[in-house]
C-alpha cells in the first residue's frame, strides 16, 4: 500500500487485487439497509463512516478495472484517516482466501458450486469493529429485517455524530460511541421499536466496549466465548457478529428464523431444523458459512408456507 495526500485534508491509497473481485457485493452485507446512514452506496462508490483509535473517519471506496483484473482505491478524511486506510484490505476482503472452499470441488452441493460460478468475485469482509457490529446484530434479534433496519437508522441518526466532511460525500453519520449508546434514554429505544430485552443487551455491550474491542484480535472461538459471556448475547448473535467483524468462513447462525429451513430445502428439498442443518453442512466444516453464502448467491429460494414473521410495533406497548 502506498499512501498519498490527495488534498490537504485527505489520504489516499490503492491496492491491486489478486484474482476475481467485486467490491459492491463483498461489502454489501456491511450496509444495514439502503437508508443506513453509516454505509452509503453512491455512483459506484462505497462511503463508510466509523471510528478507530485515532478518531473518526469518512472513507470512500471504489473499484477500477474488470472482474479479473482490478484495483481498490480508497480515500479517507478525518483524524482517523490513516488508520482507516490500514483497515481497508480486510474491510474489503482482499486477504480472504477461498482455496479451502474451492478444494472441495465436486463434493460441494450443486447450488453452492452454482453460486460460486455466478459470483467469483465475492469475498468475506472483516470490519474488526466489535461494538458497532454487536449493537447492530442485537437490534436484529428475533425481529424482521425491516424493524432492525429502521431501529438502526433511527438510533444512529439521532445519537450518532456527523462524519468528517469530505467533498461529494453523502450525509453520513458515525455509529454512536459506547458513551453515546449509554446515554440513549429508555423512551428513545421505545420510539426506535426496540424492546426492553434488546435495549438492555445493547447497553450491557456498551458497558464492556473496551473488552469487546480487544476481541477483534482474537480467534473465532475466543470471540464467541467472550460474546456469549454477556447476558443477552447467544450463539446466533455471536455468529452474526463474527461474520461481519472477522469474515469468519465457518460461523453458522444457529437459531435463525429462516436459515435451517433454507439450507434444508436447498440441499435436500426438505426443510430441517438447526440440528439437521448442522449435520447437512458437516462435510464442509471450516467453510460452512461460505457454503451458505453460495447457496443464497445461487438464486435459490425456498418455497414459502404460511404467514411470514410480521413486524411488531413495540412503540404501542
Amino acid at each position: 500500500m502506498t499512501v498519498t495526500a490527495s488534498t490537504s485534508a485527505a489520504l489516499s491509497a490503492a491496492w491491486e487485487v489478486d484474482g476475481p473481485y467485486t467490491l459492491l457485493s463483498t461489502v454489501g452485507p456491511l450496509q444495514c439497509g439502503p437508508q443506513d446512514p453509516t454505509v452509503v452506496f453512491s455512483d459506484g462508490s462505497v462511503w463508510i463512516a466509523f471510528r478507530n483509535d485515532d478518531g473518526a473517519a469518512t472513507l470512500r471506496l471504489t473499484q477500477r478495472g474488470s472482474l479479473r483484473s482490478s484495483s481498490v482505491h480508497a480515500t479517507a478524511w478525518g483524524p482517523g484517516a490513516s488508520l482507516a486506510l490500514v483497515s481497508v484490505p480486510r474491510l474489503v476482503g482482499l486477504p480472504d482466501d477461498w482455496s479451502a472452499f474451492d478444494a472441495f470441488g465436486d463434493s460441494l452441493p450443486e447450488l453452492a458450486r452454482k453460486g460460486r460460478y455466478l459470483n467469483p468475485g465475492l469475498r468475506l469482509p472483516a470490519t474488526e469493529r466489535m461494538l458497532d457490529a454487536v449493537v447492530r446484530v442485537i437490534l436484529e434479534q428475533k425481529v424482521t429485517g425491516l424493524e432492525a433496519k429502521r431501529a438502526w437508522r433511527y438510533l444512529v441518526s439521532r445519537f450518532g455524530s456527523p462524519a468528517p466532511a469530505a467533498p461529494g460525500a453523502p450525509a453520513l453519520r458515525l455509529p454512536p460511541t459506547a458513551e453515546q449508546w449509554r446515554r440513549v434514554p429508555s423512551w428513545e429505544w421505545h420510539r426506535a421499536g426496540v424492546d426492553a430485552k434488546r435495549s438492555a443487551a445493547a447497553l450491557r455491550a456498551a458497558g464492556v466496549a473496551s473488552s469487546l474491542e480487544r476481541l477483534a484480535g482474537h480467534d473465532s472461538a475466543e470471540v464467541r466465548a467472550g460474546l456469549c459471556s454477556i447476558p443477552g448475547i447467544g450463539v446466533w448473535t455471536a455468529a452474526e457478529v463474527l461474520q461481519r467483524t472477522h469474515g469468519c468462513p465457518d460461523s453458522i447462525s444457529v437459531g435463525d428464523f429462516h436459515l435451517a429451513a433454507f439450507v434444508g430445502a436447498a440441499l435436500t428439498g426438505q426443510r430441517t431444523d438447526d440440528a439437521g442443518m448442522l449435520e447437512l453442512l458437516s462435510p464442509w466444516a471450516g467453510q460452512r458459512q461460505r457454503v451458505v453464502r453460495m447457496l443464497y448467491a445461487s438464486g435459490f429460494r425456498k418455497q414459502a408456507y404460511g404467514p411470514r414473521l410480521s413486524p411488531e410495533d413495540h412503540r404501542q406497548r
